[in-house]
C-alpha cells in the first residue's frame, strides 16, 4: 500500500538584503558587470503534526558588522505564521555560514540537524585560512559545539529521510558539508536549494558562486538538485531576489517579508 505523504505549508522569510555586483557572484567574474542585489532568507515547513525551521539567519549585530541591511528578525517573524520559536522541535541547518545559523540560541528546545562533514569543516584545519573562514562567525560555531555537548545536535551522513515528506541531501561544494532540503507540499516536492545555488542564474548557467570549498562538487550539486525536483519551478535558490517576485505573500500585510512556496510561481501560471 502506497504511503500518503503529509503536505507541508512552505514559506520563505526575507530578513535582510545587500547591494551587490554581478562580478561578485560568479567565479571568474562576469563580462556584463552591473548591479545584482542579494536577499537573505530563512524557510519554514509547517505540517499538521510537525514543523521544521530551515536555517536561522543572522542577528542584527552581525548584519551591522558585515554591512548588510537588516530588515527584520527572522525568528520573531515566525510568529506571524503562527510558529512559536520557543516550541520548535526541529531546526535544519543547511550549513554553518553566518547567515544560516546566527540565531540558533533563539530555539531553546529544538534539535538541530546538520551534516557530519560541516562541523568537521567548521572546526578543522581549513579555518586557518581566511578564504575558508570569512563566512563563519566563530561564536556561532562554538555555540553549535556546545549544543552538541548538550545532546541537541543530530548528525547526518549523506541523504536521509528526516520525516515523512522531509529529506536531507548532502552536496558539499560551497562548504564541505552543505546540504539541501526537499519538502513535500500540495504542489509536490519543493527543493530548498539554499546555497547550492545562490541565484537561479548560478544553476542555469553552471557558473558557481565565488565562495567555494570544492568547485567540482558545486557543479555536481546542480545536477543533484535538478534530479530531485519535479521541474525548475520547484527549486528555490538561497539568495535570489526573484523569489520575492515569483511567489505570493500569504496575506497582504506580509508583502515583502514572507512568501509561500507551496504554490507554483507566478511566471508558471
Amino acid at each position: 500500500m502506497t504511503e500518503t505523504l503529509p503536505e507541508y505549508e512552505l514559506f520563505a522569510i526575507r530578513y535582510a538584503t545587500r547591494d551587490g555586483r554581478r562580478h561578485e557572484h560568479f567565479i571568474g567574474g562576469d563580462p556584463h558587470d552591473g548591479p545584482m542585489p542579494m536577499d537573505y532568507f530563512t524557510w519554514v515547513a509547517i505540517g499538521k503534526e510537525r514543523t521544521f525551521v530551515i536555517d536561522t539567519g543572522f542577528t542584527e549585530e552581525v548584519g551591522n558588522q558585515r554591512k548588510r541591511t537588516f530588515l527584520r528578525c527572522p525568528i520573531d517573524t515566525l510568529r506571524l505564521l503562527g510558529v512559536d520559536p520557543d516550541k520548535v522541535q526541529d531546526v535544519i541547518l543547511t550549513h554553518l555560514h553566518y547567515d544560516h545559523v546566527g540565531n540558533f540560541a533563539r530555539f531553546p528546545v529544538a534539535q538541530f540537524h546538520l551534516q557530519d562533514r560541516e562541523l568537521n569543516y567548521a572546526t578543522g584545519r581549513s579555518m586557518r585560512h581566511a578564504y575558508c573562514s570569512h563566512a563563519f562567525e566563530v561564536e556561532d560555531v562554538v555555540g553549535i559545539v556546545r549544543l552538541n555537548y548538550g545532546k541537541r545536535v543530530t548528525f547526518h551522513d549523506g541523504a536521509e529521510t528526516l520525516a515523512p515528506g522531509i529529506s536531507l541531501h548532502l552536496t558539499g561544494g560551497h562548504t564541505a558539508g552543505l546540504q539541501f532540503v526537499r519538502v513535500h507540499t500540495r504542489r509536490g516536492w519543493v527543493v530548498i536549494a539554499s546555497d547550492v545555488a545562490h541565484y537561479y542564474e548560478n544553476m542555469d548557467s553552471a557558473r558557481p558562486f565565488t565562495t567555494a570549498y570544492h568547485v567540482g562538487d558545486m557543479l555536481e550539486a546542480y545536477d543533484k538538485v535538478k534530479a530531485l525536483a519535479p521541474s525548475r519551478d520547484h527549486i528555490i535558490p538561497g539568495h535570489d531576489p526573484l523569489v520575492l517576485k515569483l511567489y505570493p505573500a500569504p496575506r497582504p500585510d506580509l508583502e515583502g517579508a514572507i512568501v509561500r512556496l507551496d504554490v507554483m510561481p507566478k511566471s508558471a501560471g
